[in-house]
């Protein structure tokens, strides 16, 4: 079980410091002498949501044969729901998540520090989720909670689909990491793209301020687009269900 939650703390670091790092660092590169260069310079979130796809692909087949690589209490959820994950390894499971992606976030967070005068955490807010004023496009609480859920349940599905018995397990990995891409790019201008609490409390811990205090949603949105995916495969997948 060790070696387990070890390898999830670890997946789920490389995941926020991966993601959230091309998001802060590389999206849109600073320069003094010209915006237009520092625009230029930057991959946009494009380029942000293949960060996020690429690193759970290569974590995948990195931690996949020891943990699963849920790297996700969302994802944890979902296939307890489905009954491919035993409930007692539950919290165990996403404190090792929380812990991996809060540790990745501190040191993006000195990273910051260490930049250029003007290159600052409240510009970025350390790539954390939100609504609202928060939002990258302004978008509402409503809009911001449907969409979680909506793409936390296609990415859920997704999982348990390409993990399923009659699924090829070489190609799962494939199949996980480019979702989660489309759904970066779809949820970004919305939301800076959670379906992942973990993902968005390490950030939130070291923005605070409304990052903390709209951290509910990007708990409680992720957590019920999984569990209805792992419902819904119980009916979909029902000979996979009750393997954990």
């Amino acid at each position: 079980m060790h070696r387990k939650l070890l390898a999830e703390m670890i997946g789920t670091f490389i995941l926020v410091f991966g993601g959230c790092g091309a998001a802060v660092f590389a999206a849109n590169i600073p320069n003094e002498e010209s915006a237009a260069l520092a625009t230029n310079m930057g991959f946009g979130y494009l380029g942000v949501s293949f960060a996020f796809g690429l690193t759970v692909l290569g974590c995948a087949y990195a931690f996949g044969g020891v943990s699963g690589c849920h790297l996700n209490p969302a994802v944890t959820v979902g296939l307890t729901a489905a009954g491919r994950f035993k409930p007692a390894e539950l919290p165990g499971y996403v404190i090792a998540q929380v812990v991996g992606a809060i540790a990745a976030s501190g040191l993006l967070y000195f990273l910051l520090q260490q930049g250029p005068d003007g290159y600052v955490i409240t510009e970025g807010r350390l790539a954390a989720n939100g609504y609202g004023e928060f939002s990258p496009s302004g978008y509402s609480m409503l809009a911001a909670l449907v969409a979680e859920i909506v793409c936390t349940f296609i990415f859920l599905i997704v999982i348990l689909g390409a993990t399923s018995k009659h699924a090829s397990p070489a190609a799962a990995g494939i199949a996980i990491g480019l979702t989660l891409t489309l759904i970066h790019l779809v949820d970004i201008p919305l939301t800076n793209c959670s379906v992942n609490p973990a993902r968005s409390t390490g950030p939130a811990v070291f923005v605070g301020g409304s990052a903390i205090g709209q951290l509910w949603l990007f708990w409680v949105a992720p957590l019920a687009g999984a569990a209805l995916a792992g419902m819904v495969s119980r009916i979909v997948n029902a000979d996979d269900a009750d393997a954990a």
